[in-house]
């Protein structure tokens, strides 16, 4: 599915396709599932996108990607 976030970072539009069902959103948006729990198949970096639009690129920016 490909989600479209505005990163609160940078403030642009940004793309990502996640491998994510309207099923897994539901669950988590509305029934209040933990999103970890929703989405067990994605990545941290997919699933902060879906929560805060922040990229993981824009994560290891601004923190520092593993060395």
């Amino acid at each position: 599915m490909l989600i479209h976030k505005v990163s609160p970072v940078t403030n642009k539009l940004n793309a990502m396709d996640i491998d994510v069902t309207c099923s897994q959103i539901y669950d988590w948006e509305v029934e209040g599932v933990l999103i970890q729990y929703a989405m067990p198949n994605l990545t941290a970096g997919e699933r902060e996108f879906i929560k805060t639009g922040i990229t993981p690129q824009e994560w290891d920016d601004m923190f520092g990607g593993e060395e």
